[in-house]
């Protein structure tokens, strides 16, 4: 039973079944299905625009603005939960293409307004006419009460997985297993 404990791929009780993680499996495999299929239209989604995916989120952000209607690079990366780095990169890409424009903020100097442009706009009326559809098929399953659940669910998950990958690496980083060590003796 011991060594069984061990091969377990979760611990938390609220997660297994029985001792087992069984049905812990079977929903990661669904989520993964699932998760993959949601990239395949991001990156259809994009490619219809003539971006990449990172490009096409982004750009949604932008168009979707912040609560008080301004939106900056900050605000852009913590609602995508990306890199401020990788997101200024994307975004001068996207003011490039004039797709987005980036101004000053009125009275921090140091930040940026970020908006899209009548041409992005444009792009992004023309593609919501593909993703209404293609979101309405992918979520058909759901009733209000379901999608209630499921957002705030994900909004949960989504905040703490950061911290999962961090654990993660800090676990792979300090371990010593014996494989390595007789390798490396």
């Amino acid at each position: 039973m011991a060594s069984e404990n061990r091969r377990l791929t979760v611990a938390k009780p609220d997660l297994l079944e029985g001792g087992s993680d069984a049905r812990f499996r079977d929903m990661l495999y669904d989520f993964f299905a699932f998760g993959g299929r949601l990239e395949e239209a991001r990156a259809r989604f994009a490619g219809y625009i003539g971006l990449n995916p990172s490009q096409y989120l982004i750009m949604i952000a932008i168009n979707r603005g912040g609560p008080d209607g301004e939106v900056g690079v900050a605000q852009v990366a913590e609602r995508l939960h990306l890199s401020g780095a990788f997101v200024t990169i994307e975004v001068n890409k996207l003011v490039k293409s004039g797709l987005v424009a980036k101004l000053p903020h009125a009275s921090d100097k140091r930040r940026v307004n970020l908006s899209v442009t009548p041409l992005g706009s444009e792009m992004l009326e023309r593609l919501a006419a593909l993703q209404r559809p293609v979101n309405d098929a992918l979520f058909a399953s759901l009733d209000r009460g379901d999608f209630e659940t499921l957002s705030g669910i994900m909004r949960r998950l989504a905040r703490g997985a950061k911290q999962a990958i961090h654990l993660a690496d800090h676990i792979i980083a300090s371990e010593t297993s014996p494989a390595v060590r007789t390798s490396a003796e």
